[in-house]
């Protein structure tokens, strides 16, 4: 892939063979940021575990401190309604609601959080909702009694991780926009989350390798101990 002048010269300001701490990578990564819109800055991990191995699967949520810098629409389907909306959702109610999103094919939000007594109405929609990612689930944080704690969270910056086949974790911390300080605490967060759940049966070297990059700029390596 042939990349523009402006990624070129980017590129020149990131020295492939350094390992650079949080605090650098978070500044430089804002320096060498090529796009004129506000590029999302990503975590990009390589974990040395076996994802077809139950006891080594590495998925959950965190709450990013400064958040994303997105605004996330949240729908909330259950029976307290009232709650969910005082909470901050964007959208909220039950049976009524959940029909409108899957027989209109209505997806104009981000994520979907549910109290117990949906999952029955939602799981029946799991092929509409599973593909696109939005059904609710105990393990990320989306499905539980106290709603209006969920959708603060979400609205908060909540986001979910999750290892794919390859052992590899990729998650947005924030926006080029943020300050230097608001982005290290971001990263710091994530990868004190992910080292925190590593799972118990993986021996030597957990995490393999731990880039920091932007939308269509280029990665850097980043200390992660």
């Amino acid at each position: 892939m042939k990349h523009g002048k402006k990624y070129q010269a980017a590129l020149k300001l990131v020295d492939k063979e350094k390992v650079y701490s949080v605090h650098e990578a978070c500044e430089l990564v804002k320096q060498t940021s090529t796009t004129k819109f506000d590029a999302t800055v990503a975590i990009s991990m390589r974990l040395n575990i076996n994802t077809k191995k139950a006891d080594q699967q590495v998925r959950g949520t965190v709450i990013l401190p400064a958040g994303t810098g997105k605004n996330v629409r949240v729908v909330a389907i259950t029976n307290k309604a009232d709650e969910a909306k005082a909470a901050g959702a964007d959208y909220a109610g039950g049976k009524e609601l959940l029909e409108k999103i899957v027989t209109e094919k209505w997806f104009d939000f981000d994520v979907m959080c549910a109290t117990p007594e949906m999952m029955g109405e939602i799981g029946k929609n799991g092929r509409v909702l599973g593909p696109k990612g939005l059904m609710p689930n105990p393990k990320t944080g989306t499905v539980g009694p106290d709603i209006a704690k969920m959708v603060k969270e979400l609205k908060a910056g909540k986001v979910e991780y999750r290892a794919d086949k390859d052992g590899n974790v990729n998650v947005a911390v924030g926006k080029v926009s943020f300050d230097t300080e608001k982005l290290e605490e971001n990263v710091k967060t994530l990868i004190n989350q992910i080292i925190k759940v590593r799972p118990a049966v993986v021996k030597g070297n957990y995490i393999l390798s731990c880039h920091i990059v932007t939308t269509m700029g280029p990665s850097i390596k980043v200390q992660f101990n």
